[in-house]
C-alpha cells in the first residue's frame, strides 16, 4: 500500500513578513553583517531545541537534532546568506564627497539616487546619498549620457563639509563600509525592497524552523543551517559545514527576466547556473517532494549566477547540492517578490526537513 503523504503545518506568514521587514532594514553589506547575524541569532534563540554557533568567519551555524537520534551525525544542511550588496569608501575627495569601491557585483547605476549610511569605526553613522558626480541636467551637458561607474559616482554626505579634512573630522576614513537603504514597501501581497537577495530566503529558513517548533516536530534527520555572510563575493558556503553532510540545499533568490522560467509568484529550482549543473538526484528528490505536497514549482537555469552551494563544491565539499528559492524580480536592483513565492518556498523547505 502506498504511504500516505502527511500534510504540512500552516506557515505563519504575518510573523514571517514582520521578520523579513526588520531584517531588510538591518544593514549587512558583505564583510559588515554582524548586525544581521545577531538579529537571526536572537530570533532563533527563542527555540530551545536549536543549537547556535558563531563560526570563525562570523557566520551562524544552527543545528537541530533529528528523529534519527541525538548522537546521529548531521546528514543534511541548508544555507542562505545574510550579506548584501554595498560599498566601501575608496577615496575622500577634496570636495568632501566619497568615491566608493563596490562590495558585490552590481551595476553602478542601479543604486543611483539611493540614500545610504557610512559606517564609521567609532563615531557612528553618517547619512548620505549616492549620485553621479555630474547629476544636474541644468549644469552638465552630458548628465543624461555619462557612463555610471566607480569614478563617475559619489556619496554626497548630509553634513556641512567641503573638504577631505572636514569629512575626516566626522570619523570617516578609507575602508569604511557603506550600506544602501532597503526602502521596503508592502503592496498588494508584494514585498518591494533592495536586498531580498538573499534575506527573503534567510527568513524562509527561520520560518520553517519556527513552524517545526510551534508544531512540536523534528526534522527527519539531523540538520544544520548555515546563515552565511560572504556569498556576494563568492566565499560564503566555502567552509563551516560539518564533514558528515550528505545533502546541501542552498536557498537563494530565483532570477527573473527575458528567457527565464521563474516569476515572482512561485518558488523555483535552479538545475544549472554559471558553474554548471546541480546534483540531478537531489534536484529530482526536491521536485518530487514539491509535487507530492502540491507546491507549484518553476524549473530554471541561470547563466549569470552562482550560489553558496557552488562555493561549497569549489572548496571540495562532497555532499550532493541543489538550489531552490523564491522568484525575485530585478535582482541586484530594486527587487520585488510576492507572498505566494515566500510561503511556497517555506513549505518546500519544511517538506524537505520532514522527509525521510
Amino acid at each position: 500500500m502506498k504511504k500516505t503523504q502527511k500534510s504540512l503545518p500552516e506557515i505563519d506568514y504575518a510573523w514571517q513578513e514582520d521578520l523579513l521587514v526588520r531584517l531588510l532594514n538591518t544593514p549587512s553589506p558583505t564583510g559588515f553583517s554582524d548586525l544581521a547575524i545577531k538579529l537571526v541569532e536572537k530570533e532563533l534563540a527563542a527555540f530551545p531545541e536549536v543549537k547556535l554557533e558563531w563560526t570563525r568567519k562570523s557566520s551562524l551555524l544552527v543545528t537541530i537534532t533529528g528523529e534519527d537520534g541525538a548522537e546521529a551525525p548531521v546528514a543534511r544542511g541548508l544555507t542562505a546568506h545574510v550579506d548584501t550588496l554595498g560599498g566601501m569608501v575608496r577615496e575622500i575627495k577634496p570636495s568632501g564627497r566619497l568615491e566608493l569601491t563596490n562590495v558585490g557585483g552590481f551595476a553602478w547605476g542601479s543604486f543611483e539616487g539611493e540614500n545610504c549610511l557610512v559606517h564609521t569605526r567609532d563615531k557612528g553613522v553618517v547619512r548620505g546619498s549616492f549620485l553621479p558626480h555630474k547629476a544636474s541636467v541644468h549644469v552638465y551637458d552630458n548628465a543624461r549620457d555619462e557612463k555610471r561607474e566607480a569614478g563617475t559616482m559619489e556619496v554626497r554626505l548630509d553634513a556641512r563639509v567641503s573638504s577631505a579634512d572636514e569629512v575626516r573630522k566626522l570619523g570617516i576614513e578609507v575602508g569604511d563600509f557603506v550600506s544602501f537603504d532597503a526602502r521596503v514597501e508592502l503592496v498588494n501581497g508584494f514585498v518591494k525592497s533592495r536586498h531580498l537577495d538573499d534575506k527573503a530566503a534567510v527568513v524562509n529558513l527561520i520560518s520553517a524552523i519556527k513552524t517545526l517548533h510551534d508544531n512540536k516536530l523534528k526534522p527527519a534527520k539531523g540538520t544544520c543551517f548555515l546563515f552565511s555572510n560572504y556569498e556576494e563575493v563568492g566565499l560564503g558556503g566555502s567552509s563551516d559545514f560539518p564533514v558528515s553532510l550528505e545533502e546541501l540545499v542552498a536557498v537563494d533568490m530565483a532570477a527573473i527576466g527575458e528567457g527565464q522560467a521563474s516569476d515572482e509568484f512561485h518558488t523555483s529550482i535552479c538545475v544549472k547556473d554559471a558553474g554548471g549543473p546541480y546534483h540531478h538526484g537531489l534536484s529530482n528528490k526536491l521536485r518530487d517532494l514539491a509535487k507530492s505536497h502540491e507546491i507549484p514549482v518553476k524549473v530554471d537555469t541561470y547563466p549569470h549566477y552562482s550560489s553558496d552551494g557552488k562555493a561549497y563544491w569549489r572548496a571540495g565539499g562532497h555532499a550532493a547540492v541543489a538550489l531552490i528559492g523564491p522568484g525575485v524580480d530585478s535582482s541586484h536592483h530594486y527587487e520585488r517578490t510576492h507572498k505566494d513565492a515566500l510561503i511556497d518556498t517555506t513549505k518546500w523547505v519544511l517538506a524537505y526537513l520532514l522527509s525521510e
